[in-house]
């Protein structure tokens, strides 16, 4: 498990910043960018995107925070602040988590159900 705690961070700069970057470059792919946007935060490619992110304190948005690495991630809102967050609303969020169903941007399949958008 990895955890990520941003302080002052903005997702959209190191997104802006990655972008020059490949301009500049002449380095157009999809898998350099996602390289230089990493790199770009002092990270290597080794730093699995983000599969699950609980956001406490009652607020329901990212708030510009890793925003490329959690477009498939499972989100939770708690109301519970930072620092009084504990093992149990841990334990409570993973559970939650363990829960869901990961289709990474795919809609769910059941009979009568459309399976992709028009």
């Amino acid at each position: 498990m990895h955890l990520r705690i941003a302080i002052d961070y903005s997702a959209r700069d190191a997104i802006w910043a990655a972008a020059d970057r490949m301009i500049r470059s002449g380095s157009l792919s999809r898998n350099e960018f996602d390289r230089r946007l990493r790199s770009g935060r002092g990270e290597s490619d080794e730093v699995p995107d983000v599969d699950f992110l609980i956001r406490t304190g009652g607020e329901q948005r990212l708030s510009d925070f890793l925003l490329w690495e959690t477009a498939y991630a499972e989100l939770c809102f708690v109301d519970v602040a930072w620092p009084d967050f504990s093992e149990t609303d841990f334990a409570e969020a993973l559970a939650t988590f363990a829960r869901r169903e990961r289709r990474y941007g795919a809609l769910a399949v059941s009979p009568g159900t459309v399976t992709s958008a028009p």
